[in-house]
This record gives structure tokens, C-alpha cells and sequence, in this order.
């Protein structure tokens, strides 16, 4: 079964997240078929593209079972191929968010150039609750849209947080009850699809590339950091914690 699907239709494309039963959780077949989703050039008829989920629930984030069984991950989290291409095409990209987006769901969004949201929707970064850490390109998108206030709350809690709050902490732009969700996104969309295609490059390129001096700083020694929380054995107890929906005991080891 295909783990994403893509259509269009008047200038709008779709990519829908399409593993429903369980709660659009990225395995390395979906994320192969997004990194596919977003690898070539828009084609000229193109003027904006949509991400939705189907199913109650966005995206819980990379699918900790096939994480577990592959080990730890050292360097780059998959995950970032797919949300770097998403970030650099060239054309609007909009998340409709109907449900929980949490950790790399909620970078997912994040990494979109305009959220709309429900109300019924969480957001979230719980990977201080399972041992993990993001790495600098995951956190380097927090800073950037919610800057260090909502960041440092995002993830040193790691709680969900409401979409109400992400609305008021600006990293959501439009939220809607869940029976308006639909025609709230339909307005964005078109606006969207109606403005000049020429500008709508132009600006996108600005605004990726104004923020880029981020990539620039030193971090080696907070990558070393980063790996040091993933290979740890909190991390495999906190994985596993959370798959059998228990409370981790973690040693700080």
C-alpha cells in the first residue's frame, strides 16, 4: 500500500500521509515516498502544495519500532532529507494539520510554509521523555518560527502542547474548530494559487535563504551531545517505554 498520495487539480498539489492505522507514523518507506514527493521541480502548473494526513491523527513522528530494530542513529535523523527538500522547493507549501503532529510530525509542519490547523490538534516534541534529542537542523526550525521562548518549551518539556497555544506562540498561522478546518485551509489555498507564481519563487527563495546563518555555526560539539543522548541506554529504555505505554525509568546513562 502507497504511504503517500499525490494528486493535483487547479494548480494545487496534494501529498497526503496515508498509514492511518498507524497514526501516519513515518517509516522509511514514507519517507521515501515523500523525499520522492518533493524531489523534482514544480511542474509551470503548479502554483501551491498542500500536505494533509489521512486518518484522526497527522503524524506521530518517525515509527519507533522500525527505529528500535535498526539501532541508533548517529549524524543526520532521516527525517531531515525529506524535511530540508520540503523547506527548499520552490513553491508555497501548506500543512493542514486535523490532528496530533508530534515530533517529527510536528517538524513536519513546521517545515511547511503556512500551518493551518484544527483546534482538536496537539503539537509536540517529546523526545526529552524518551531519551532522545533533535539535532541541530530539527531545532534550528523551532528557533526560527518560534523563536527561543516557545522553543525552549517545546522541547525541554516536551509535553503537547494545544494549537490554540502554538496559534498564540505564532507558529501557527490560521486555527480553526475542526468543522471549519476545511474552508479555513481553502481560503489560504487559493489565495495562495491566485498570486503572481514569479513572486511567490522569489519571496520563498528570500525568506529560506535570510535565514540560513543558522547552518554557519559551529556545532560539532553539540552534535557530540545529540549522539550521546541517542546511542544511550535512556534512549532504548525510553523507546521502549513508550511502545509498551509505560513510564521510563531512565539512570541518566
Amino acid at each position: 500500500m502507497e504511504r503517500v498520495l499525490v494528486e493535483s487539480a487547479g494548480g494545487v498539489r496534494t501529498v497526503t500521509l496515508n498509514r492511518p492505522e498507524k497514526r501516519n507514523a513515518m517509516d522509511a518507506q514514507m519517507l521515501a515516498e515523500l523525499s520522492a514527493a518533493f524531489a523534482d521541480a514544480p511542474p509551470e502548473s503548479e502554483r501551491v502544495t498542500v500536505i494533509r494526513a489521512n486518518g484522526p491523527v497527522f503524524c506521530a513522528g518517525l515509527d519507533l519500532k522500525e527505529r528500535g530494530e535498526g539501532g541508533p542513529i548517529r549524524g543526520a535523523s532521516p527525517i531531515e532529507g525529506v524535511l530540508h527538500a520540503i523547506e527548499l522547493y520552490p513553491l508555497p507549501v501548506v500543512a493542514v494539520v486535523q490532528g496530533d503532529a508530534i515530533a517529527g510530525g510536528n517538524e513536519l509542519a513546521l517545515h511547511c510554509d503556512i500551518v493551518v490547523a484544527s483546534t482538536a490538534a496537539r503539537f509536540g516534541m517529546s523526545l526529552a521523555q524518551i531519551g532522545l534529542a533533535p539535532s541541530w537542523f530539527l531545532a534550528k526550525k523551532l528557533l526560527e518560527v518560534g523563536g527561543p521562548v516557545a522553543a525552549r518549551e517545546i522541547l525541554l518539556l516536551g509535553d503537547p502542547i494545544p494549537a490554540e497555544r502554538m496559534h498564540a506562540l505564532g507558529l501557527i498561522a490560521r486555527l480553526a474548530p475542526p468543522e471549519g478546518l476545511e474552508t479555513a485551509a481553502t481560503t489560504v489555498i487559493d489565495r495562495l494559487a491566485a498570486n503572481a507564481p514569479l513572486s511567490l519563487r522569489a519571496m520563498k527563495a528570500l525568506l529560506v535563504r535570510e535565514m540560513a546563518f543558522r547552518d554557519g555555526i559551529p556545532h560539532a560539539d553539540v552534535d557530540a551531545l545529540v549522539d550521546a543522548a541517542r546511542t544511550s541506554n535512556d534512549a532504548r529504555e525510553g523507546m521502549a517505554a513508550r511502545l509498551e505505554k509505560r513510564a521510563p525509568r531512565f539512570t541518566g546513562a
